[in-house]
């Protein structure tokens, strides 16, 4: 029980890290240019995905079940 709360922000901030970068993936268009990239924008729609998605992992996180280990390590 001690190991849940590092448990779950390292699975929440992964989870968290890949939505942000799918969202700022998603932002940007194919054959747009490097200058003409509204950057402020992707790193503000980014973040605020990764603010649902960590809000989002407050109801439960399927990587971490009820015995509080990572199912990983069970395997």
């Amino acid at each position: 029980m001690k190991n849940y709360p590092k448990q779950w922000l390292n699975a929440a901030g992964i989870r968290a890290a890949k939505t942000m970068a799918q969202t700022a993936l998603s932002m940007l268009t194919v054959g747009q240019a490097v200058i003409d990239v509204n950057w402020l924008n992707v790193l503000s729609v980014s973040a605020m995905a990764g603010i649902v998605s960590i809000l989002t992992s407050l109801a439960g996180l399927p990587e971490i079940n009820a015995t509080n280990t990572i199912e990983s390590e069970e395997r």
